[in-house]
């Protein structure tokens, strides 16, 4: 593709002369920029950038592109890099239980071509959605937790066995209502992005919209976040919020909170896509 572009992501210590080096590297190898925005955090002292640039006539082989940044300009300012390009897309799973909002919405706009993914499987819990997956031609994949909980590993190394055959890249829990484990977090780190159903920090955990009902807040949210080892506690992606009154019952909080769910959770896979976002200390930057 005479149109493809690289993605350079790189955060490192704040010191002179990083935009201008990186920047001369690419200029030097013919490298056409076509996006640059960096914002350093004067509290950490610690520079976030993310620069684009066509590929076609650029010197350095794509797959040396990383090596010889790292080598030629990294190594000096202590930089974490990541490297993407354009015409590769990213292979997205998705994990559901017995909702449907958030998974019609993903594959809606997958189907309009405004996600530029390809989605492998569907993995659930619950014969429930597969129906949904059917309209789609999307293999449905399901895995019944016991009661128990007594074949949750079993269950996890199933899943990351098809995760690896499926070549996915990351992971979306389009409301699925089970705990991902350790070994499947730590083999996607800030690959596993969740859709809660409240503006965290507030109301973690189970029935949110109930929680916020009894405290009689005026606003609810919704909240979408790379999932760590501590409960919804991850770094946040992206959050929105909408109005409610003391006419609002629980039921009406869940109808409205639910298309919220459903807007934020795109945005943050948006996002996530189009190789947006840094993650540092457990927040993110998030390029515009």
């Amino acid at each position: 593709m005479t149109d493809a572009r690289a993605i350079l992501l790189l955060h490192c210590p704040d010191k002179q002369g990083v935009i201008t080096d990186v920047t001369g590297f690419l200029t030097r190898n013919h490298g056409n920029i076509v996006y640059l925005d960096q914002y350093v955090d004067v509290i950490e002292q610690h520079l976030f950038m993310r620069v684009e640039w066509e590929l076609e006539g650029f010197a350095v082989p794509r797959e040396q592109i990383k090596a010889e940044i790292d080598r030629q300009v990294g190594e000096r300012y202590g930089m974490d890099t990541s490297v993407f390009f354009s015409d590769v897309k990213p292979r997205m799973a998705i994990f559901v239980s017995g909702m449907s909002h958030c998974l019609y919405d993903l594959l809606a706009r997958y189907q309009a071509g405004e996600l530029e993914v390809e989605i492998p499987c569907i993995v659930s819990n619950h014969e429930d959605l597969r129906y949904v997956a059917e309209q789609f031609g999307i293999p449905f994949h399901v895995w019944e937790i016991a009661p128990d909980k007594s074949n949750r590993a079993e269950v996890e190394e199933a899943q990351m066995e098809l995760m690896r055959r499926e070549r996915v890249s990351f992971i979306v829990l389009a409301r699925y209502m089970q705990m991902i484990g350790d070994n499947m977090i730590a083999a996607y780190p800030h690959h596993i992005i969740n859709i809660h159903h409240s503006f965290l920090p507030a109301f973690k955990g189970a029935r949110p919209y109930h929680q916020a009902y009894e405290r009689g807040v005026k606003i609810i949210g919704a909240t979408s976040h790379y999932v760590t080892r501590d409960l919804d506690a991850g770094p946040i992606i992206e959050q929105d919020v909408v109005r409610i009154s003391h006419k609002d019952t629980p039921d009406s909080l869940v109808r409205k909170g639910r298309d919220l769910e459903k807007i934020v959770l795109s945005r943050a896979v948006s996002k996530h896509i189009d190789r947006k976002i840094l993650t540092y200390k457990n927040r993110t930057v998030v390029f515009g």
